[in-house]
C-alpha cells in the first residue's frame, strides 16, 4: 500500500511525484495508441481525473498507482479507439496519424519556445515512426492496444486481459496477429544515415524539378498519401507509382508559392521535410525509405495537426 504524509500537517503528500512521473509513460502510450498527440493528451487527462476523483481512502488502497493509471488510460484509448473508425469513416480524404517535431525542435502543447518539462513529450524511436503508425491504424483496436501493450511496452498478457476484457490467450493470439501484420509489412530497417541522404537527395531534386531524378529515388511501386482533412487543398486519393509521384511533385514545384521555404525537419524522429509560409508550418513530409528508394511519402496539410510545428 502506498505511504502518504497527512496533507493536513501541511507536509507534502509524497506520492504525489510518483503518480505525476507516469504522465510521460502515459503520454507514450496513448499516443502510440491513438496516433494523435491531441487525443492522447485527452486520455491522458481524462485517466488523471478519474485518480483524483477517487477518495483518498480509494487512492491509499491501490498498491500500484502506475499500474492502475496505464490500466485505465489504456481502456481509455480502447474506447476512443472504437468510436474513431466510426469518425475517420466521414473524413475528408485520407486520415494519417499527427506528425511530431522531433527533439528540441518542438514544444509539447506550449508555444512560444517556453521551458518544457519532459513528462510532456513523447519518446521518439521506432515505436512512433510515421510508417509504424499507418501500419497500426490498420489494426482492430484490440489488436493495436494488445499489440502495444505487449510487444511495445513489455506488459505480460495476464495484465493486457484485463484492460482488454479478454483472457490472456485470447490477447496472445490478437498480438500474433498483429505481429504477423508487422512482419508482412515492414521492410528491413534502412540505416538512419542512408535515409538522411534520400531525403535530401530528394529534396533537392524536386527544387531542380529534375524529373528523372525523382523517378530514380523512387520505388516504381511507391505510395504517396496526403491528409487536408477538409481544410486544406490537397489529393484526396493516393498517388500510386514512382513515375506518377516525380510528375506530380516536379508540378507542385511548378506551383509553389513565392517565398515558401522547404526545410529538412525530423518527423517521428525520422528525416523528413517541411513547407513554411511566413514563419508557419502548412506541410510535413514523411518518408518511408527502402534500401535506396523512397517507398511511402506521407503529406500532413490539415492544420489542426500541424499546431505544434508553428514557428512563430
Amino acid at each position: 500500500m502506498t505511504t502518504r504524509s497527512d496533507p493536513g500537517h501541511g507536509r507534502p503528500d509524497p506520492s504525489l511525484d510518483a503518480v505525476m512521473s507516469e504522465r510521460r509513460h502515459l503520454l507514450d502510450l496513448a499516443y502510440r495508441l491513438l496516433g494523435s498527440l491531441t487525443e492522447a493528451e485527452d486520455a491522458v487527462q481524462e485517466t488523471y481525473t478519474r485518480w483524483y476523483a477517487m477518495s483518498r481512502q480509494q487512492q491509499d488502497a491501490i498498491e500500484s498507482p502506475g499500474a492502475w493509471l496505464t490500466t485505465v488510460a489504456s481502456r481509455v484509448c480502447l474506447n476512443v479507439l472504437g468510436s474513431a473508425r466510426a469518425r475517420r469513416e466521414t473524413y475528408v480524404g485520407e486520415w494519417i496519424p499527427e506528425p511530431l517535431p522531433g527533439g528540441a525542435e518542438w514544444v509539447g502543447g506550449r508555444q512560444g519556445g517556453a521551458a518544457v518539462d519532459p513528462a510532456d513529450r513523447v519518446t521518439l524511436d521506432e515505436s512512433v515512426s510515421l510508417a509504424f503508425l499507418v501500419l497500426l491504424e490498420s489494426m482492430t483496436p484490440a489488436e493495436r492496444v494488445a499489440f502495444v501493450l505487449h510487444d511495445v511496452f513489455c506488459h505480460p498478457f495476464a495484465e493486457v486481459a484485463e484492460i482488454v476484457g479478454r483472457t490472456p490467450g485470447a490477447c496472445r493470439q490478437l498480438a500474433s496477429s498483429a505481429r504477423r501484420r508487422v512482419r508482412a509489412a515492414r521492410p528491413s530497417a534502412t540505416a538512419a544515415g542512408r535515409h538522411t541522404d534520400v531525403v535530401g537527395a530528394f529534396k533537392k531534386a524536386w527544387e531542380a524539378k529534375d524529373i528523372e531524378a525523382l523517378i530514380g529515388l523512387l520505388d516504381p511501386d511507391a505510395t504517396a498519401t496526403a491528409d487536408g482533412g477538409g481544410l486544406a487543398s490537397t489529393f484526396l486519393r493516393p498517388i500510386e507509382g514512382g513515375e506518377r509521384i516525380a510528375h506530380a511533385w516536379v508540378d507542385l514545384a511548378r506551383r509553389r508559392p513565392d517565398g515558401m521555404l522547404l526545410l529538412e525537419r525530423t518527423v517521428n524522429g525520422r528525416p523528413g521535410l517541411v513547407a513554411q509560409q511566413d514563419g508557419t508550418t502548412v506541410t510535413v513530409f514523411a518518408f518511408e525509405v527502402v534500401g535506396d528508394r523512397i517507398k511511402n511519402i506521407w503529406v500532413v496539410r490539415n492544420p489542426e495537426k500541424l499546431r505544434r510545428w508553428t514557428t512563430g
